[in-house]
């Protein structure tokens, strides 16, 4: 679809190329603090993770915070799948999973609540993405969206080392007013809205970069670490991530 900027062979190239994906889930797994804070608070019972392939917070809901969760993604790798969750001591039976088209698709469920980490960026139409997510959620139910922050040190990292990834990505989404106002616009209250994460920079596939490539992205890393733990601050700058929490109304 136009308002698509990956397709399914993207997709399926890119979980194929990666040989590190059965990984365990810890206790302290990224954004954990903010997800057992909303389950706590909200008394979460179910969740759905939207584009969530390989379902790494579908496990950590189900695993550490006893939510029955259910992973939607337009692909999903059974085999993949099923060695991430047996890593985790989880079977295939233990979550539900849906593989269907987020255009498309009907939802005949609703859920208290509905999580996407690193997807709605992959679309040109932010509001349109995030409308989609809205379908699934409860009245009073709790919204909870991440996605990179490419305006930021990691964003030039991308946009000069690894272009056609960087060009993958909607980066005029990548602002939390923005967001906050579409969410407001589409009926929901926001709860918070804002960068996250002090600093860090990253390469898919950094296996394939030089040496060169790898010894200067580890520079920029360790600067940055330094910088930020004298002045620990969250900015559009250096912060890798963007969280948007919402609430529907009940």
């Amino acid at each position: 679809m136009a308002n698509e900027l990956t397709d399914r062979e993207f997709w399926t190239n890119y979980w194929e190329s990666k040989t590190d994906l059965a990984i365990e889930i810890d206790n302290d797994y990224l954004f954990h603090k903010q997800l057992e804070t909303i389950v706590k608070r909200d008394k979460i019972s179910t969740a759905i993770e939207l584009g969530g392939f390989p379902g790494y917070y579908t496990i950590f809901l189900k695993k550490y915070l006893g939510v029955s969760s259910t992973l939607f993604d337009y692909f999903v790798h059974t085999d993949i799948l099923k060695k991430v969750l047996a890593k985790n001591q989880l079977n295939i039976d233990e979550i539900s999973v849906i593989e269907s088209d987020l255009f498309t698709y009907q939802s005949t469920k609703n859920y208290d609540l509905v999580l996407s980490c690193g997807l709605i960026e992959h679309f040109q139409d932010t509001k349109d993405i995030i409308k989609r997510h809205i379908q699934f959620l409860k009245p009073g139910g709790t919204l909870f969206i991440t996605l990179p922050n490419f305006r930021s040190v990691n964003g030039w990292v991308q946009r000069n080392f690894d272009l056609e990834n960087y060009g993958k990505h909607n980066i005029d989404c990548m602002d939390p007013a923005l967001l906050s106002k579409i969410c407001t616009e589409l009926g929901l209250k926001v709860k918070q809205a804002g960068y996250w994460g002090r600093y860090s920079v990253w390469l898919e596939n950094k296996s394939q970069k030089s040496m060169l490539t790898k010894v200067f992205i580890k520079t920029i890393w360790y600067a940055g670490k330094i910088f930020t733990k004298v002045i620990p601050i969250e900015s559009r700058l250096l912060s890798p991530y963007i969280i948007i929490e919402a609430k529907s109304i009940s």
